[in-house]
């Protein structure tokens, strides 16, 4: 019997002309993980938001992730896991300001962009001169700590990009803690919680988010995805474990889909869990809301 070896997918991954050793996911992982279309279901909302409130998005401006074998990750934030709940927050009446660490642009993942979904393509290129020129981080958490600014929800999107810089950011810890502090919603799915570190991270006071319970992606996965190409070697620490450290409990050992809310927090575990993230964080929102209109 013949085998269909040599027509499968390989699992090595794919060189990224752009820079010296970098490399995109596998041809095999694209195939198992990534799809032209994305569910929205549930995305109606009869009585959106019309107040002035935004959603502050603190998006990844760096685009290669070091792995443990020297070579580099081509990463970014995932288009699912940033656009599908954006897509349900401005559903829902709520715009959005885009921040980055150094306010370059932010990087995204497009091999994992649903390009045949065309209410997500289309909000991407609504916000795209955002996404090309976003806020610096900084003078947002200058203005926020004057008194200056107001939004109704921090939202870190997923995507291995989010462990570059954010888990110790100085200016991500003043934002979080603004957010905490004026009970507002922080919302975040698959690697986005490893920015919840650098609320932890300063000072000699415990993590704001110390005693929560969320759901990312699991550590235990991140080891594995190297060996499908996913990455081209593995990483060189792990954002659940240290979280934990922080006080934080993990819910989820897998990826299923599943979400969390605790309080203000509200999590998600991957790119499976984007549309009930996004359900979950405009209803939430919308609420809040409400319940401030009627004092």
């Amino acid at each position: 019997m013949s085998s269909n070896t040599d027509q499968d997918p390989s699992k090595q991954p794919r060189p990224d002309a752009a820079e010296f050793n970098a490399f995109f996911p596998s041809a095999y992982t694209l195939q198992q993980f990534t799809s032209p279309r994305t569910p929205l279901e549930g995305d109606s909302y009869p009585e959106p938001y019309r107040g002035p409130l935004k959603v502050l998005v603190i998006a990844a401006d760096e685009r290669y992730l070091p792995t443990d074998t020297g070579k580099l990750f081509s990463t970014g934030n995932h288009p699912v896991e940033t656009l599908v709940p954006m897509h349900h927050l401005d559903r829902a009446g709520f715009e959005f300001e885009i921040a980055t660490l150094s306010g370059n642009s932010v990087k995204f993942e497009m091999w994992a962009m649903p390009h045949e979904e065309a209410a997500i393509v289309d909000l991407h290129r609504r916000y795209l001169p955002q996404f090309q020129a976003p806020r610096r981080l900084a003078e947002i958490a200058d203005a926020l700590e004057r008194g200056q600014s107001d939004y109704a929800a921090v939202f870190i999107p997923g995507g291995h990009g989010a462990l570059i810089g954010l888990p110790c950011s100085e200016a991500v810890a003043r934002v979080l803690r603004w957010a905490m502090a004026r009970e507002r919603h922080v919302v975040s799915l698959c690697h986005g919680p490893a920015a919840l570190l650098a609320a932890g991270a300063f000072g000699e006071q415990p993590s704001p988010f110390a005693g929560y319970a969320i759901c990312a992606f699991p550590d235990a996965l991140d080891r594995q995805t190297p060996a499908l190409g996913y990455m081209p070697g593995g990483l060189t620490w792990f954002f659940g474990e240290q979280l934990q450290a922080q006080g934080l409990q993990l819910l989820n050992s897998d990826v299923t889909g599943a979400v969390h809310q605790d309080r203000k927090l509200i999590t998600g575990d991957s790119p499976f869990a984007s549309n009930a993230l996004g359900q979950l964080a405009a209803c939430a929102l919308l609420d809040e809301m409400a319940r401030q209109t009627r004092g």
